[in-house]
């Protein structure tokens, strides 16, 4: 039986170098990049205003008060999209928007509020406030010089890179393929969903939970049929789901019974096992292993083990394929409503629900069968073997969600 930390940087250290693929810019969020991208030009690409109002020089209205406004002569007209072409000269304003290109010669902007029409003359403007050299005004390239790095290999693309890159006239990205995995359940008391129950029967869950949890690795599940438990059915299902996908991940058959055959039938096909049992609670009985140039997971078939392991362990891998930097799920900072208690000699990966106030509190019972917790959690929280982790404690909270 193997540490946790060790467990996966084993996993991570087998995984191979990710394979790339270009896609689309728009089909680019949330998935990892495989390039350094670099700004090919300024933003914003030129000076423009902040706000719809005059493009102005400064030092023509310093003076200008509500009481004693200063009058300019009204020279032009800037829309979005356009460009002045003349020169704005001591005493001229310009019309402009938001976004409109700075004429050259003005070095301001008067928002329209602080402005009023000269009932006098129609062709001159009331400057009702001063402004400084550069207010309202975006300068060009302040947010990003052409040059700069605007995302680097392994970043995970987030629609606020999406929208970065977009502005940047980015039209394609090498992203790290998608891995394929195929998930076998194995147990003969299991049951599709809609399947009538005999006495010992029960219905079959973790391939719908790990599916989903596939996707939010970035994964392609295939959901693969149930495996009842004889060895010719599970060698059977493991040749198929190693030669359909990249990753095999199964529940259920990892444990020391008479009807496990997982290892066995796993070694059988050529597989190597890299190691079992991971110093962990709930999903101790843990496989990983390579055949060829793939990998398998072995689950435990509680369907909360089946959770924890596969957060844990499975799900650094299938970033870690995609080329991602950071693998692990993120973790917020909370604070505990309640005790949570470990007795036990392992650590224990406890269900919690953290609320709006940043407050934890278990999710219930913390057996591996009990779904009704998972189903109430919203996190996990490390507790460590023979601890009681006291009401107020801040703890770290593993977020699937």
């Amino acid at each position: 039986m193997i540490e946790l930390e060790s467990a996966v940087q084993q996993i991570l250290a087998a995984i191979p170098t990710a394979a790339s693929e270009r896609v689309p810019l728009e089909h680019a969020c949330g998935r990892v990049l495989r390039e350094r991208l670099v700004a090919t030009l300024d933003l914003p690409t030129f000076d423009n205003s902040a706000m719809d109002g005059y493009a102005v020089r400064a030092a023509d209205v310093a003076e200008a008060t509500l009481s004693s406004p200063v009058s300019l002569r009204l020279s032009g007209r800037v829309p979005a999209g356009e460009s002045f072409d003349s020169e704005v000269s001591s005493g001229q304003c310009v019309r402009i928007f938001t976004g409109s290109p700075l004429p050259p010669g003005a070095d301001a902007v008067v928002m329209q509020e602080d402005t009023h029409p000269d009932a006098a003359d129609p062709t001159k403007v009331l400057i009702l406030d001063a402004v400084k050299p550069g207010e309202n005004v975006r300068q060009g390239g302040a947010d990003v010089r052409r040059g700069s790095v605007l995302a680097e290999s392994g970043q995970v693309i987030t629609i606020g890179s999406l929208s970065l890159l977009a502005a940047t006239g980015v039209t394609q990205v090498s992203v790290g393929r998608l891995p394929r995995v195929g998930l076998l359940a194995t147990g003969s008391e299991l049951r599709e969903a809609g399947q009538s129950l005999r006495p010992g029967q029960i219905y079959e869950s973790n391939r719908l939970m790990l599916a989903e949890l596939v996707r939010r690795a970035g994964g392609l599940p295939q959901v693969c049929p149930l495996v009842p438990d004889s060895a010719e059915a599970t060698r059977r299902a493991l040749e198929s789901g190693l030669t359909d996908n990249d990753i095999v991940v199964t529940s259920g058959g990892v444990s020391v019974g008479e009807m496990d055959f997982v290892k066995s039938e796993f070694e059988k096909v050529g597989g190597t096992l890299h190691f079992w049992k991971v110093a962990i609670r709930p999903g101790k009985p843990f496989v990983f292993g390579r055949w060829r140039d793939k990998f398998m997971f072995g689950l435990p078939g509680n369907p909360v083990s089946a959770f924890v392991t596969f957060l844990q362990l499975a799900y650094p891998a299938l970033r870690r394929w995609q080329g991602a930097t950071e693998t692990a799920l993120p973790a917020q900072a909370a604070t505990l409503g309640e005790p949570l208690t470990n007795p036990g000699e392992r650590r224990h990966f406890m269900r919690v629900r953290m609320d709006s106030n940043g407050k934890v509190f278990s999710g219930g019972a913390q057996a591996s069968h009990a779904l009704s917790s998972l189903a109430a959690a919203n996190g996990l929280v490390n507790v460590p073997p023979r601890t009681t982790l006291a009401a107020g404690t801040t703890v770290a909270v593993i977020r699937w969600s």
